[in-house]
């Protein structure tokens, strides 16, 4: 009786799937008569007609196939057309999505992506994806969606760095995202040289308007451009399994980032037992912005996962010079409290041919534990990061940001243990934790070795103040200095971030605030040789240095 009920309203209805997740509206009916097939037009899926036995069936088991709507999996025919005609199924009536066992699933590079609102399963099938010819490289094959809609804020136009509270009230608990298009930030420095980014910033917020204290405001916002407030799921969306396979780009070796990926804007997601590999790279090729990306979210956790590196390449940066270009298979940008839990790349960590697996922008609580990948890296920003029993390869931890930074029972190999990125300022506002780790330097026949690099010549407006970190505090950390040789090496805590500050005459236009202590316990090096402070003395004349 209740299936009968169901299905004579499901007869008479026609369904949109919800706009604001995909603007490519669906049209779903259900149909006595009619086979279950999709109705295509010139510009692709018109509206999927399901037969009521086929529709019964889906709704007692709870799922649906790829095949149920015809996708073959013979790795020749193109099915993204199919696999986004059974999220939009799913994605209406609440069913799991399941890839067929064994299937080989060709994806061309059509502009076409499958929504993704319900738990999906991908088992033990392989997704050939075909980026030699792409029709919009910013086209993401899969992307994970909250059903919520955006929240309007209003009548809130300033923010203050670490505030707790606001007046507002929200329907539920919120990341909200605002900017300031009148103050510009992160105003690059170097070969990638740029004018800045307006004023950006990402912080939880409860539906009493409380902010989160451990994702704190971290700017003082006089002015508010734009602001944006998105619901936090409550129910965990789990996508699991599957075996992914980038046919590389052929494209010329500059900046226009490929988003052939699997695109997470929905908090609460977990993904887990996924593959990604890459063939066909060859002399040259566009970079990728992140085979699984995460944006604009919260509370996301990746694990049990196996990526891949993608080849470095070269191209002009922006001073008109030859730069290495980055390219990524995981990136996170504006989200919080993003876990990355026993991961791998299939590539060589320390074969540099291969660019750094991972990189962010604008976001906070970032943590790695059980990992090997060849960096961790933060652009524009991260506001507390943890990388615990991990092992970093030859790129090893680059950032600025601020807060409390935790390396814990893990390996780091590279030119240093810390490399401060001096495009952004070598800043770090806040506290460096090193905790039972083991530093591995590169190999190199002569020069220092730092466990802190970075540079700032105190010449240049990043539109900030630059900080060193504060306090740093060492406690177990083995430097295993046997790739070193000829002798000549030396091994300091510090770079020398400014070899013109020689001296009280030299003046900084924009001061760089040093660090103010330094705590060490039980530090040893392989080649029993002196820690020393920096090569700069003069720089570092007020530090305190703790020792034990």
């Amino acid at each position: 009786m209740r299936n009968l009920f169901l299905l004579l309203i499901l007869f008479f209805r026609t369904t949109l799937l919800n706009a604001q997740s995909d603007p490519m509206s669906v049209e779903i009916i259900i149909n006595k008569t009619q086979k279950t097939q999709l109705m295509l037009d010139e510009e692709g899926l018109e509206k999927i007609i399901i037969n009521q036995k086929d529709w019964l069936q889906f709704e007692n088991d709870g799922f649906i196939r790829y095949s149920d709507l015809g996708a073959t999996g013979d790795g020749v025919t193109d099915d993204m057309i199919f696999i986004k005609a059974t999220h939009a199924v799913a994605n209406e009536y609440e069913f799991t999505v399941k890839a067929d066992d064994g299937a080989l699933y060709y994806i061309s590079g059509k502009e076409n992506s499958a929504v993704i609102h319900t738990d999906t399963d991908f088992g033990n099938a392989t997704f050939l994806i075909d980026d030699v010819a792409v029709e919009n490289i910013n086209t993401p094959i899969f992307k994970v969606r909250s059903r919520m809609n955006p929240v309007t804020i209003s009548g809130l136009n300033q923010l203050k760095k670490n505030q707790k509270i606001t007046s507002q009230f929200l329907p539920e608990a919120c990341i909200v995202a605002t900017s300031d298009d009148k103050v510009k930030r992160y105003i690059r420095y170097g070969l990638n040289q740029n004018k800045g980014r307006s004023q950006t910033d990402i912080f939880l917020m409860d539906k009493n308007g409380k902010i989160d204290s451990l994702a704190p405001i971290i700017w003082d916002f006089d002015h508010i451009s734009e602001i944006t407030a998105l619901p936090i799921d409550q129910k965990k969306l789990i996508i699991n399994g599957g075996k992914f396979i980038t046919i590389s780009n052929q494209a010329p070796s500059k900046y226009t980032y490929y988003s052939r990926n699997i695109d997470i804007r929905r908090s609460n997601s977990v993904i887990q037992n996924l593959k990604h590999f890459i063939k066909g790279e060859g002399e040259h090729g566009a970079p990728y912005r992140g085979f699984i990306s995460i944006s604009d979210c919260s509370n996301v956790l990746v694990k049990d996962c196996v990526m891949t590196g993608h080849k470095t390449y070269r191209t002009i940066g922006a001073a008109g010079k030859p730069v290495f270009m980055g390219s990524y298979d995981l990136s996170v940008s504006r989200a919080i409290n993003i876990s990355f839990v026993n991961c791998r790349q299939t590539n060589d960590i320390n074969d540099n041919s291969y660019w750094g697996l991972f990189a962010s922008n604008y976001s906070k609580n970032i943590s790695f534990d059980h990992c090997v990948f060849s960096r961790f890296d933060a652009h524009m920003g991260v506001y507390n990061a943890t990388i615990r029993n991990s092992t970093l390869g030859y790129m090893g931890i680059n950032a600025i940001g601020s807060g409390k930074f935790v390396v814990e029972n893990s390996t780091i190999y590279g030119r240093s243990l810390v490399n401060l990125r001096q495009d952004y300022g070598s800043t770090w506002e806040g506290t460096f934790l090193i905790k039972n780790c083991v530093f591995v330097p590169s190999k190199r026949n002569s020069g220092s070795v730092s466990l802190f690099s970075g540079a700032n010549s105190g010449m240049h407006d990043f539109g900030y103040t630059c900080h060193m970190p504060k306090n740093i505090i060492i406690e177990q950390l083995h430097i295993d200095d046997s790739n070193l040789e000829g002798g000549n090496n030396s091994i300091s805590l510090f770079a020398n971030f400014n070899p013109k500050m020689i001296n009280e005459n030299f003046k900084e236009d924009f001061p760089y605030i040093r660090t103010q202590k330094v705590t060490i316990k039980d530090l040893t090096i392989s080649s029993n040789q002196k820690l020393k402070v920096s090569e700069n003395q003069f720089m570092f004349k007020d530090l305190k240095i703790t020792m034990d």
